[in-house]
Formats: structure tokens, C-alpha cells, sequence
């Protein structure tokens, strides 16, 4: 099994600190560094740090490789240890680390070194992602790779270029994207076992004797290595779930990162006050009223694909966790969990880089477009955050 992990941030070093704990040294890992500088340092270090309660532990043996390169810089000394001999050879599986507003660009670099037998992992903040690279790198559903999308809940920062702190332990939930002639989820309408019982199997995916089992065999690897990680509390769950879990996420995140961003406080800090309270309410009504009209139109599409005549009170109600007052405490729940955090989408601004918005409150906007459901407050959170970007506080004065 050959791995790669693009992007070395906070989460990419954990993910990649954690498989290299649990696989033995026959898989190979490659790190996939931004710039050939970015090596050097790691380099410098010789191994990744994470720091969970002032215990550091360490991990090497890695393969490394450089996303853009660098040909004026000097080699390093060590260079030869660590560059992969296998650079530029196609990718098994590939983890993606790295924020959302870079992630369809950097894919696309990868196209030439991914096949449909590769398997993509999503690790993004956001949603509707996975929808452009289906839409606009990989059109052709024949030669898509798979793809497997997680929800990541870990709190985690750093201090020095591959130094992790893990400041807060939460979890990964994952779950495949339905494939045309294939039923990752078998296992749950196994009627053959009791309800208690069924359970998502590895063997759903593919096993050594299907006939396509090369084409799969990434996949199955892939999430075996997912369960494996054990101490990132990480699971396999059914995509609907998966899809609940991520549309409460980027709720959260569509409240608590814009306006700490535009406030310039912490998470903390926001909801002593009403007027953010009223935002807060906003949001989640728009956020919700999105949820119920897409859920309404998929729900009777579904019905209508299966030869049901219906009405409009036949279609299942929304999901009680997608309820303005549900998502309103998730994310009250949220900011009192980190309270003393500075959001990322804060921190990208105090260093004048692009952030995720696009991806968070641009996604629910889209989608509400799309279904005829307004979204003003949600719209005007993403602007300011945009006007906030390039007219920073200094600049004001």
C-alpha cells in the first residue's frame, strides 16, 4: 500500500503522525510538501511532532515529495534520504489536507498521476467540494477516481513548521458517495442478519475474488486504514449520516468563523450579546429553510424515480438535527467548547490569505439559490468577510 498526503498543516501531520503509528514500514507514506523550502524544514526537524498534555511523541520513516517546485534552491545535504524514488508515479490513495479554496486547483495538478483505481480523500472545512471536482475535473464518471468524504472535529494547531499541538481530542467521521453498479452500504439491508447486526463491511467494497477487485482495492484499503486509526476516534458511517453531520458542520462554521472574523474576538466572546444572538438565529433559520427545500425536492425525486405517487404530505419530514433550534445549539454548544479558540477563518485574515468561505457560507448561498430560498444574512456574513480581507482594520485608519 502506497499512501500520499498533501498538505502539511495541522490536520495533514496528525492524520499523517497517526497512520505511520499504526501501519508497519512495508506501506509507504509520502508527505507531499507545498515547496521544496517547506522539505528543507522538515528536514531541519527529522520527524513529526504532535503534543497532546505536554507529551510530544515523534514519527519518520516517510517518503517525501514537493508539490511545486523549486529547482534555484540549493539541495539540501540529507535530500537524498528523503526524496522519494518513486516521485511522479500514479497515486494509490491520496489524503487531502489542505484548505478548501485550494483544493480543486491542486487535484487538478494531480490529474496525470490519478487513475479510476485511485481513491480520494477529502479532509476539507466546507461543503461542495466533492460536487466541482464530479463536475469540473472529473466529468467523466468512467474515469473518476473514488472518493471517500470525512468530517474532521479535532482541535489542532502549530507552534513550529511539523510541530502539532492537539489541543482538542474529538473525532473523523467518513462515509463513500453512492457509485453507480456498486452498494458500499449492503451491509445495513442485510436481511439475513438481524437489525443489530448489520454492520458497513469492508467486504461490500470489494474482496480478493471480484473480478474488479483492482479497481477497488485502493478503496478498501483506504477506509481499512481509516478504522485502523483508533486514536483519532475515527468512523465509518452511512452517507446519509455523513451528509447530517457535515450540513450541521458548515452551519457552524457559516456563524461562529465569519463573525469572529469581522469582530476580530473569540469564539468565546460572541454570544454574551444579543445582537449576535439575532445573527446567530438568522442564520440558522436560512440555514434550515435551505435543508427543508432541498430535502423536499430530493425526497419527491427519489419517490417519483421509484413509480410512487405522491403529495406533498407524503414526503418524511426533515431531520430533526437540521432544525433552526438543533443547529442553533449545535453551534452555541460549539463556541462554548472553544471558547478560548481564534477561528481559523481569523487567523487567515490577520495573515491576508485567503479563507474558506467560498466553501461555507458561499455553499449554503448557492444552494439556496439554486432552490429559490433566500439567504441575506447568510450572504451578507460572506461579504464582510471578503470586504474584511482586503480592507483590513489598519487600512481604515
Amino acid at each position: 500500500m502506497h499512501i500520499h498526503i498533501l498538505g502539511m498543516g495541522p490536520v495533514g501531520c496528525l492524520l499523517a503522525h497517526h497512520i505511520r503509528q499504526i501501519l508497519p514500514r512495508s506501506h509507504i507514506i509520502s508527505l507531499i510538501h507545498k515547496t521544496h523550502a517547506h522539505r528543507l524544514e522538515y528536514m531541519k526537524r527529522g520527524s513529526l511532532e504532535v503534543e497532546r498534555m505536554g507529551v510530544v511523541s515523534r514519527t519518520n520513516k516517510f517518503l517525501h515529495e514537493d508539490f511545486m517546485e523549486s529547482p534555484n534552491l540549493p539541495p539540501h545535504p540529507a535530500a537524498s534520504q528523503y526524496l522519494s524514488p518513486l516521485l511522479r508515479t500514479p497515486i494509490e490513495s491520496l489524503f487531502v489536507a489542505i484548505k478548501a479554496q485550494h483544493t480543486v486547483s491542486a487535484i487538478q495538478a494531480l490529474v496525470p498521476r490519478l487513475s479510476p483505481s485511485s481513491t480520494i480523500v477529502l479532509m476539507q472545512n466546507g461543503m461542495g467540494i466533492y460536487e466541482r471536482l464530479v463536475h469540473e475535473v472529473f466529468r467523466n464518471p468512467a474515469q473518476r477516481p473514488h472518493f471517500i468524504l470525512a468530517s474532521n472535529t479535532h482541535g489542532a494547531f502549530m507552534t513550529d513548521p511539523y510541530h502539532v499541538i492537539h489541543a482538542g481530542v474529538g473525532s473523523i467521521e467518513f462515509g463513500i458517495p453512492p457509485a453507480r453498479g456498486r452498494n458500499y452500504e449492503a451491509g445495513l439491508q442485510d436481511t439475513e442478519l438481524p437489525k443489530e447486526e448489520r454492520r458497513l463491511r469492508l467486504s461490500d467494497i470489494t474482496r480478493p475474488t471480484d473480478p474488479d477487485f483492482e479497481q477497488y482495492k485502493s478503496l478498501r484499503e483506504a477506509v481499512a486504514v481509516l478504522l485502523l486509526t483508533k486514536s483519532l476516534n475515527v468512523s465509518w458511517r452511512p452517507f446519509s449520516e455523513l451528509d447530517l453531520a457535515m450540513k450541521r458542520k458548515v452551519v457552524v462554521n457559516a456563524v461562529l468563523n465569519p463573525l469572529t472574523s469581522i469582530m476580530g474576538c473569540k469564539n468565546g466572546d460572541l454570544f454574551a450579546h444579543k445582537p449576535a444572538i439575532d445573527l446567530l438565529e438568522q442564520v440558522c433559520n436560512e440555514a434550515s429553510s435551505v435543508f427543508l427545500a432541498q430535502h423536499t425536492l430530493e425526497s419527491g425525486q427519489q419517490m417519483q424515480a421509484e413509480g410512487i405517487n405522491f403529495t406533498e404530505h407524503d414526503i418524511p419530514p426533515l431531520s430533526k438535527s437540521l432544525s433552526s433550534e438543533s443547529l442553533k445549539n449545535d453551534v452555541l454548544q460549539v463556541a462554548a467548547l472553544t471558547r478560548g479558540n481564534i477561528s481559523s477563518m481569523l487567523q487567515d485574515i490577520r495573515r491576508g490569505r485567503e479563507t474558506e468561505i467560498e466553501y461555507i457560507n458561499g455553499y449554503l448561498e448557492s444552494l439556496g439559490r439554486q432552490l429559490d430560498v433566500e439567504t441575506p444574512t447568510i450572504s451578507l456574513l460572506r461579504k464582510l468577510v471578503e470586504l474584511k480581507l482586503v480592507l483590513p482594520e489598519e487600512s481604515t485608519i
